[in-house]
């Protein structure tokens, strides 16, 4: 399964997902593979904002990579592509080329039970205890991600072969 996680300039939000991904998942042993990118240009080649780096390894996370923008070549590269808010989802969706491509887009907060709401908080331009706050979101909303790709994993195992 590859996964692409999506915000707005792939070095806040998206990176810290990724991370929280790679966490999640390597705890629970799945085997994933993971990216991040943004729906803008803006910080192309710029490695993860310094203030989110801190705030994940306050945590253990460690942020790497440099920021890239989303293609229309990752939605035949991914099965799924996760975004950090409804604006993102929406460039996000334009962006596919066709339905079947747009069915691969999802909100990643709508992966966590627990969530207070939909969109994963843009800390750019908060103070700084917006950071904080998006590490223990998206490490929420990993677990959830990770819960439901091993529920899908179990349904197929699960499946009659023919």
């Amino acid at each position: 399964m590859r996964v692409l996680l999506v915000c707005l300039g792939n070095i806040c939000r998206s990176p810290t997902a990724e991370a929280a991904l790679h966490e999640a998942a390597e705890q629970a042993r799945l085997d994933l593979e993971i990216d991040s990118a943004g729906t803008g240009d803006w910080h192309v080649g710029d490695p993860p904002d310094e203030r989110m780096r801190a705030a994940a390894a306050a945590v253990g996370l460690t942020l790497s990579g440099t920021a890239r923008q989303i293609a229309a070549e990752d939605f035949d590269r991914f099965d799924l592509v996760l975004v950090m808010d409804r604006a993102n989802y929406a460039d996000v969706c334009a962006l596919a080329p066709d339905e079947e491509s747009k069915a691969k887009v999802a909100l990643f907060r709508s992966f966590d039970p627990d969530a207070d709401g939909e969109d994963v908080p843009d800390p750019y331009y908060g103070g700084d205890e917006g950071f904080p706050r998006v590490v223990e979101i998206v490490r929420a909303g990993a677990r959830g991600v990770v819960a439901h790709l091993q529920s899908l994993e179990e349904e197929q195992e699960s499946r009659p072969r023919s």
